[in-house]
């Protein structure tokens, strides 16, 4: 089967028709291909799982309630869903490489939302994600917080808490609706504190033609149930006292809004300054708020800039590139803990400004949109 939809899709790519028929063929084989039933071995014989083959791992995982970090929706562009698969995983497909380090590979490290089951597998997860939980709650306030960006209040029904570290997300379904045939969960930083522990909120921008964003933007509405699972990852505050330089841009701001009003809950009175990044006045959001904590708070400094020309002129921020603007301020940060949310381009373009500034690698935190 798998080299026969190979040469179908390469006679497809000749005529345009990839997309089509990449979706008949996804849709034959699931109908047509039978894998029958499949053992998976967890962690050894601590915990088995007999399925019906046919899926991806992540998904066959989850449909058992073991939520697996998938921040891209199962596109493998994330790799956030790596585990070490023993036995029955098959070769590494092309997909796969280019997420994976050498070591990895050698280690039986695997992309699971690449990776179909067909047999029997022995997988190893790590023993926090079984901590990991479905909620459902019900959608409590829906903010426009700029033209593309809005902020969700969830409000918990089953479980009705949640504990998490500020900086961890959620992953978010996306329900079956014209044009996604399917549910599919996205990632979505938490930006309230864990002292709010009966809901969550999360602050989420437009993505053109993006599934979840869509159905948030143009469906969801207060009032309506939704589920999601969490809480994922390890971008939170580390223990240490050093000082801290945050950066990020537009819905990047989820994490450090939470984790900022951790801090002053806390009395957790690390230097800190907060650089975000936008491209027009319009963009930028919360700084009434941001400006309020910086008063009150001697040991933060927020520092907003845009970079269009010609729209900072009143003072309100600053104007250049963010990574310019961090050149600007920031001298020596070899003592310095450096934390990042945004794209993969902002991202690395940070990390280069701050490694010639002292800020080592083992210091330096982010969290990557896929």
């Amino acid at each position: 089967m798998d080299v026969i939809i190979t040469v179908l899709l390469a006679t497809a790519a000749a005529s345009g028709l990839t997309a089509v028929l990449a979706a008949l063929l996804l849709l034959a084989e699931r109908v047509l291909v039978n894998y029958g039933p499949c053992a998976i071995d967890i962690n050894s014989g601590e915990r088995g799982l007999d399925v019906i083959g046919g899926k991806p791992l992540l998904t066959t995982l989850m449909e058992e309630d073991i939520f697996i970090p998938s921040a891209c929706g199962g596109r493998g562009t994330c790799a956030y869903c790596k585990l070490q698969i023993l036995e029955g995983g098959g070769a590494v497909t092309p997909t796969e490489e280019p997420l994976l380090t050498p070591e990895e590979i050698a280690d039986n490290v695997r992309i699971s939302c690449q990776v179909k089951v067909r047999n029997d597998l022995a997988v190893l997860i790590p023993e926090e994600l079984f901590l990991v939980k479905q909620y459902r709650g019900r959608v409590e306030r829906i903010i426009d917080l700029t033209y593309d960006i809005k902020q969700l209040r969830i409000s918990l029904i089953e479980p009705d808490t949640i504990e998490f570290l500020p900086g961890q997300y959620i992953q978010l379904q996306a329900p079956a609706y014209k044009g996604n045939p399917e549910p599919v969960y996205r990632a979505y930083s938490m930006s309230s504190p864990p002292s709010d522990p009966n809901a969550v909120e999360t602050i989420i921008r437009l993505v053109p033609g993006g599934i979840c964003t869509t159905w948030v933007f143009t469906k969801l509405a207060e009032g309506d149930e939704v589920i999601f699972s969490g809480p994922y990852g390890d971008f939170h505050l580390s223990e240490s006292d050093a000082e801290m330089i945050w950066i990020a841009g537009g819905s990047g701001m989820a994490p450090f809004w939470s984790m900022l009003r951790y801090m002053k809950e806390h009395d957790i009175r690390r230097k800190c300054t907060y650089f975000f990044g936008a491209v027009h006045r319009p963009d930028l959001f919360l700084l009434d708020e941001l400006h309020q904590l910086e008063a009150e708070l001697d040991w933060f400094t927020f520092i907003p800039a845009l970079s269009a020309e010609g729209e900072c002129d009143d003072g309100v921020c600053e104007t250049g590139l963010i990574t310019e603007v961090v050149d600007r301020h920031i001298g020596d940060a070899s003592h310095a803990e450096a934390y990042l949310c945004g794209s993969p381009g902002m991202i690395d373009a940070a990390v280069k400004v701050l490694r010639a500034k002292g800020v080592v690698e083992e210091r330096t935190y982010y969290d990557k949109f896929a």
